[in-house]
């Protein structure tokens, strides 16, 4: 068994942890990022082949085609992955920025705290 699908599980278990218990909104931002990653080595865990080969194929290599798209790794959960990863970065960034912006104005990255200090 591959020690991938536990380590998969752990990190999307402590993400949604970190989301749900924590009182700081820089703790739930590292949850978040902490649970993204686990889903990025989901699917890259998925695209994985055992002895796999780039999927490029040279003119010399035509005649034995089937044997080679049998050992080709898909390259689509790579590319998804890499835009992924671009996109929790700038997410990333927004949230700590809002975190920043939430401390300046009520003077508490507490989220429970916000809401009171809105009644």
């Amino acid at each position: 068994m591959s020690l991938n699908y536990p380590v998969v599980v752990l990190l999307i278990v402590l993400g949604i942890y970190c989301i749900l218990s924590k009182r700081n909104l820089i703790k739930i931002v590292i949850g978040l990022s902490i649970m993204t990653d686990g889903v990025h080595l989901l699917l890259i865990s998925l695209g994985y082949r055992v002895d796999g080969i780039a999927p490029i194929v040279p003119r010399a290599m035509l005649e034995n085609f089937s044997e080679i798209a049998e050992r080709a790794v898909d390259p689509v959960p790579q590319a998804l992955v890499l835009t992924s990863i671009v996109i929790n970065v700038c997410i990333l960034a927004l949230a700590l920025s809002l975190t920043i912006h939430t401390f300046r104005n009520y003077g508490t990255i507490n989220p429970y705290k916000i809401n009171e200090l809105k009644e």
